[in-house]
């Protein structure tokens, strides 16, 4: 028997097609020295039972990117590591019954064929060309993808495991992870068997990684948000048409999915496989009669056939064939879910040198991906794509027990729904509420969800459709469109204010602190009395995120960052911290909140309310008393106009926004929301974290070449990088772009196109309502980034012509209202 090993670079907790995809990648990438943990058999988990489709097709970009690269992996595994396995590349058939589902299916493709992948849209004679079983008297067309198809969970992942070993990694079997410790900046993973000190801990544990998460606690972790659904799928008998048609053609049928009836329909040897999601969907190990058992290896849940009447029902209309055959077996097991049904890959928010691979709904489809990503960001401290979409970080301290349990069923049940730019989801809302939260919902604010916090998107007037029904579309034509269009009006005309609860919000004060800040951003920090942005790359001088830093004193700042970024943001400021002296870190998200006034009458606004001196130049800022309360008044304008943003602690908020409500009636005042102000953002070509602004693209590229200082004599993270990429010139930039758009606006990541090829993508887009124009922001090859240059913008499967524009705001090009 081998000798139990003491130590290791990495110890992985978990033996699913997951963890034994990151044992390969690492060791792969020479990371030999890794260890993976199983309490059972390998695949004893969600893995075993898996039906095993392996889709391409995803809306988010990092996902598809992921799903790409596994259908890639796992064509060449089994010769690469001499393992035999049965993968089968069927293709995949999506069926649509609405105009909305194949435009879906068309920025599908679009997406596809951005990532080098043949996705195709279908005719009706196409889909019985590959498909001669079904009915589609009743469809519009679908999507066809070539790589689809399904593998042998049990296979893949001992090929990945075999493949490990084979380069000497070390698998434990019936070795239970009992815990984890941490000393002398070393992981102590405990085990019945012995300890392991090792220098990372990775949580691949499924459907037990919020059992397993509660041993990172004492070290700065939480609890994982996620929650365990009830998955079943049915297979039938054998069907003779199948077995024909299978040996005439020499090949399987398409996987197909029934996205808009919610349910995949696969041939299984020579029946079918048919996997239903459904709404009336059921969670399990949630409620005290049933308690998750210390161990479920290779166990199901009793069959529950009656949930799934109805899709078995319309399954056999689309398909008559299934009718004809009975039900053979009957799979019933847990799958686990985050809120949004995205993974959790990543670093354990704050918990250092640990990380997630856990909660994947589809792993065997990712799983192929998330080990290339997990190995990344070990090995070289950052995946090659951007994936904020699998971070856990994404989440921050709303995600308790019931949030996570009424989301998880919402995504279940709605496994394949459309993601519409103009929809929120309904579950698990209310978690963070501004003090005026009661007043901005009285005066119609129809609200969305950022970070936990509500704020409203656009205010409603009364009998103006607010159903969820109203928000399938993907055009910008909606009940909101006119409303969007006052507010912004008002904010160019008069004034709006904007309630912003949930800025993320840092101090950062000490002796040291300018100095240390200034040693880890690409520019300068901003004078005493002045607010500026600066910016933080990673190594390679990509950009890792945006801050704005109020400047108190020479020695005292506030740093704001999006809401998102609270977690991602803040431990990016306590890593670099560690070991420094005189420079003092705190959150204080939660004790102040924001307000924006924005437009040409904001200053007669103020003027009534308080005695600041309200001519103080654009970017500078100030404390008055509104109310009664102390405000601090921030001199800048995300909306493009003459402004203010007004901080405040949080429990006055309430007092200084009545106070401004109040004066501004007289001068036009009006509520705008988050859609507003997106539109008026983009008409300055403003960029957004983690659509404009990503670790997809280095600081030169996104066009933030005056926020690069490489003068400075400070090495700070990216430097060596940007220089070289000064030196050679980028090979993309950022453009903005007037696009003669249908009746929708560029979403993010469409094709540019230019003499038949992609040269760039959008990374987001809006109606301007300030210049009577359809705005996109993109990435474009450098050579074409030239004002006056002609492209075509791919929205929705239509090329519409879009016009490169000079650098800087389509509105106000000289910032003469802001700065008045």
């Amino acid at each position: 028997m081998a000798k139990f090993p003491s130590t290791a670079r990495v110890v992985i907790i978990g033996g699913g097609a997951v963890g034994a995809s990151c044992l390969y990648h690492l060791a792969k990438a020479g990371w030999r020295d890794c260890v993976l943990l199983e309490k059972n058999e390998l695949t004893a988990g969600s893995t075993w039972h898996a039906a095993g489709n392996v889709p391409t097709f995803s809306t988010s970009w990092a996902v598809m990117n992921m799903q790409r690269y596994s259908t890639e992996l796992y064509a060449r595994l089994g010769a690469e590591v001499d393992y035999p396995m049965n993968y089968h590349q069927t293709g995949s058939i999506r069926l649509a019954h609405s105009r909305e589902r194949m435009q879906e299916f068309e920025r599908a493709c679009s997406m596809g064929r951005h990532q080098g992948m043949d996705l195709e849209i279908l005719s009706l004679d196409d889909i019985k060309a590959r498909y001669p079983f079904v009915e589609t008297h009743d469809l519009q067309g679908g999507l066809y993808d070539p790589n689809d198809g399904d593998i042998d969970p049990s296979q893949v992942t001992q090929a990945l495991a075999k493949g490990a070993r084979d380069m000497g990694a070390t698998i434990l079997r019936f070795c239970p992870a009992t815990g984890v410790d941490r000393q002398d900046g070393e992981w102590i993973g405990h085990t019945d068997k012995g300890d392991i000190r090792c220098d990372y801990v990775v949580n691949a544990a499924g459907y037990y990684a919020q059992r397993v998460g509660e041993w990172f606690k004492p070290f700065g972790g939480r609890t994982v948000p996620m929650m365990v659904m009830s998955h079943q799928y049915l297979l039938t008998d054998e069907i003779p048409e199948i077995e024909a048609w299978t040996k005439d053609t020499g090949h399987k049928l398409p996987l197909l999915r029934d996205v808009d009836s919610s349910y995949y329909l696969r041939q299984e040897k020579h029946g079918l496989n048919l996997g239903p999601y459904e709404r009336n969907c059921r969670a399990h190990w949630v409620q005290p009669d049933d308690p998750m058992p210390d161990d479920f290896s290779f166990q199901l849940y009793p069959d529950d056939l009656d949930r799934l009447d109805w899709h078995v029902e319309d399954a056999m209309a689309r398909v008559p064939l299934l009718g004809s055959a009975g039900i053979n077996k009957v799979i019933n097991g847990p799958i686990p879910y985050a809120p949004d049904g995205m993974p959790l890959l990543g670093p354990i928010p704050g918990v250092p040198n640990a990380f997630e691979a856990c909660v994947f709904t589809f792993g065997i489809a990712q799983g192929g991906g998330a080990g290339k990503v997990l190995a990344e960001w070990l090995t070289q401290g950052a995946p090659e794509w951007d994936m904020w979409a699998t971070d856990p970080r994404r989440y921050t301290d709303y995600t308790d027990r019931d949030y996570c349990i009424a989301k998880g069923m919402e995504v279940y049940g709605h496994e394949y729904a459309m993601h519409f730019p103009w929809h929120e989801w309904p579950a698990g809302r209310g978690k963070k509420l501004s003090p005026v939260h009661d007043r901005i919902k009285d005066m119609g604010g129809v609200m969305g969800a950022y970070n936990g916090w509500e704020r409203a998107n656009w205010f409603a007037h009364p009998g103006d459709d607010t159903s969820e029904q109203a928000t399938q579309t993907w055009a910008r034509t909606g009940p909101w469109q006119a409303r969007i269009r006052q507010e912004c009006e008002a904010v160019r005309d008069a004034c709006g204010i904007l309630d912003l609860p949930g800025f993320s919000r840092f101090t950062l004060e000490g002796p040291n602190a300018a100095d240390w800040l200034t040693g880890q951003i690409t520019g300068a920090v901003p004078r005493v009395g002045r607010i500026g942005l600066i910016y933080f790359a990673d190594p390679r001088g990509r950009l890792l995120t945006e801050m704005s830093v109020i400047r108190h004193s020479e020695d005292q700042m506030t740093l704001i960052t999006a809401a998102a970024a609270q977690w991602h943001d803040f431990e990016l400021l306590s890593n670099a911290l560690q070991g420094v002296e005189g420079v003092a870190l705190a959150d204080c998200t939660a004790d102040y909140s924001t307000q924006i006034l924005a437009g040409p009458k904001s200053r007669a606004v103020l003027g009534g309310i308080c005695d600041a001196d309200l001519h103080l130049p654009w970017l500078t800022h100030q404390t008055t008393q509104i109310a009664g309360c102390q405000a601090l008044l921030v001199r800048v304008s995300f909306a493009g106009e003459l402004g203010w943003e007004i901080h405040t602690k949080t429990t006055d908020t309430a007092q200084v926004f009545d106070a401004v409500w109040n004066a501004g009636q007289k001068h036009g005042l009006k509520p705008f929301g988050m859609h507003a102000l997106n539109a008026l953002r983009i008409e300055k070509a403003y960029r957004a974290w983690k659509g404009d602004l990503s670790t997809d693209y280095t600081m030169f590229e996104a066009g933030l070449d005056r926020f690069v200082n490489l003068e400075k004599p400070q090495d700070f993270p990216g430097k060596q990088a940007l220089l070289a990429e000064k030196k050679a010139g980028p090979t993309i930039r950022f453009v903005s772009l007037i696009v003669d758009a249908g009746e929708a606006d560029a979403p993010h990541m469409s094709n540019l196109w230019h003499e038949g090829q992609i040269v760039g993508e959008t990374t987001s887009g809006a109606w301007g309502y300030r210049i009577g124009a359809s705005v996109a922001l993109g990435m474009v090859r450098a050579d074409l980034a030239t004002p006056g240059t002609v492209l075509e913008i791919e929205i929705y499967g239509q090329h519409h012509r879009a016009t490169v524009q000079p650098d800087g705001p389509l509105w106000d090009p000289n910032n003469e209202r802001l700065r008045a």
